[in-house]
């Protein structure tokens, strides 16, 4: 299992329990991840830390003074 984190814009595009399939982008040496439809963005990961699965389940979803941050499992 693998968890990452979200960065969502608007409260409530996604909840706990939501199945998700995120699309892979590529920058020159980083990968960073969109659920589908844009709802949220990864940060950077390094080619090292590529994520090979494209579907997760929603874990939780969390507020802070930044913003919502959406932690997703995924099953690698």
């Amino acid at each position: 299992m693998r968890e990452m984190e979200f960065k969502m814009e608007r409260q409530g595009l996604l909840a706990a329990g939501d199945h998700v399939t995120v699309t892979e982008g590529v920058l020159p040496s980083n990968y960073y991840y969109t659920i589908d439809p844009s709802l949220a963005m990864s940060g950077n990961y390094p080619f090292r830390e590529r994520l090979l699965a494209r579907e997760g389940t929603v874990v939780n979803v969390l507020e802070n003074e930044r913003g919502f941050y959406v932690r997703v499992q995924f099953e690698e």
